[in-house]
């Protein structure tokens, strides 16, 4: 059975706020998330095998270390299932950018699987399974636009304005750890309320950091900040800022330096994840 075009979309951190340091070195955070139309698309070749097989190439990363394939094994882990699956990934969200592709690839291979392979595990055990696998896959299974706090596994959902955005990849990766690492790092912002941050926004600690690690990210930041309020996605290097409408944001877009890579996007407060599996469980 072959089940297609299952999405992993991509989200942007609309604020990122620092606000103290574990004694086992984890950073307490605040940050807002919302998906955007962005996505990758996931074929899933369920089979009698028992094996689980990643047919797509992704440079870099070997099968065994590809958190779908991760994702896939954990769900057999759980639950016994005898069934196997080759899992294809349509990748379009740009690699190391920030914009969680990974982390949403891991989150509809559980999702999805958890149909197909009809383990019908309960939400918050996916997302026990999830966390073990990254600290942004949860918000990609809840699928709904959340404020999270503590490392970013408690999520509350919130409704931002589905804004335009260009999002603006400058053609590097930020290795994250590099950035949590650095001694000038900001760790005491003050913590904020979901009114507040809805009212008046937020501001991105990493940015500075980011800023000073990697040229071709501030440089995307100052060029970007000629047309709009240019902010840093999680710890980058993808760019963003929203704009009025799609044609003003494809004005900016069609002037990008031809080494940069440009999307025109809404925000989305809802994961178009859950509109598959609906798809998929009205077929059953």
């Amino acid at each position: 059975m072959v089940s297609s075009k299952w999405p992993a979309p991509a989200k942007l951190n609309l604020f990122l706020h620092i606000t103290g340091q574990r004694s086992d070195g984890y950073h307490l955070l605040q940050t807002a998330f919302q998906f955007i139309e962005l996505a990758d698309e996931i074929d899933f070749t369920i089979s009698d095998s028992g094996k689980v097989g990643r047919s797509s190439v992704l440079d870099g990363v070997a099968a065994t270390d590809d958190l779908v394939v991760k994702a896939a094994y954990a769900l057999k882990e759980r639950t016994g299932c005898k069934l196997g699956v080759d899992i294809k990934v349509h990748k379009k969200i740009p690699i190391g950018g920030g914009l969680g592709g990974g982390s949403s690839d891991a989150a509809t291979t559980l999702v999805a699987l958890n149909e197909l392979w009809g383990c019908r595990l309960p939400s918050d055990e996916l997302v026990t399974m999830g966390l073990s696998l990254g600290a942004d896959v949860p918000i990609f299974i809840n699928s709904h636009a959340s404020w999270a706090v503590g490392i970013g596994e408690v999520l509350t959902p919130i409704e931002p304005e589905e804004s335009i955005y260009l999002v603006i990849y400058p053609g590097c990766s930020v290795v994250t750890a590099k950035v949590f690492s650095a001694d000038n790092l900001t760790r005491n912002t003050t913590t904020i309320t979901i009114r507040d941050f809805l009212e008046r926004g937020g501001i991105n600690d990493c940015e500075a950091i980011v800023r000073k690690q990697y040229k071709e990210v501030n440089n995307a930041l100052d060029w970007l900040a000629q047309f709009a309020h240019a902010r840093l996605t999680g710890t980058g290097a993808c760019i963003f800022a929203s704009f009025p409408n799609i044609q003003t944001a494809n004005i900016v877009k069609e002037q990008l330096p031809e080494n940069w890579q440009g999307y025109t996007v809404q925000g989305i407060n809802e994961s178009p994840l859950l509109k598959r599996l609906a798809i998929e469980r009205n077929r059953a």
